[in-house]
């Protein structure tokens, strides 16, 4: 078996265990997080009623100009992110959120962007 697909079924598990423990709810949604190669994304969801409540990432226009224009890191962009998910979480009025890291490890890019949301007002 390939060492790619190894890890993405190792991911796979890990992302379900992870999933089975955090539920989120309108009061506190879960902050979902993903990251490719190039690009990483969050997104506010609340599973009951199975909406995405908002979302960011490195691909949406301003968040790619800003960071084209600065030639920023992948840890500069993840913090970008995590302050525009938090932005717009709060001008939802949701303060609280559930922190889902998709099975990837808690560093790097994950936290960079956990990190910025925190210091931008949010609340795990």
């Amino acid at each position: 078996m390939r060492l790619a697909k190894v890890i993405t079924i190792r991911r796979r598990k890990c992302k379900r265990r992870v999933r089975a423990k955090v539920q989120g709810t309108a009061q506190r949604p879960r902050l979902s997080v993903f990251r490719s190669n190039r690009h990483i994304y969050a997104q506010l969801i609340d599973d009951t009623a199975g909406c995405t409540l908002a979302a960011a990432g490195t691909r949406q226009s301003a968040l790619a100009k800003a960071l084209h224009d600065g030639c920023a890191s992948n840890k500069d962009a993840a913090q970008l992110v995590g302050k525009a998910i938090a932005a717009q979480a709060l001008a939802k009025g949701v303060s609280q959120v559930c922190f889902d890291r998709g099975g990837y490890r808690y560093h790097g890019r994950v936290k960079a962007l956990a990190d910025a949301a925190r210091d931008a007002g949010l609340k795990f």
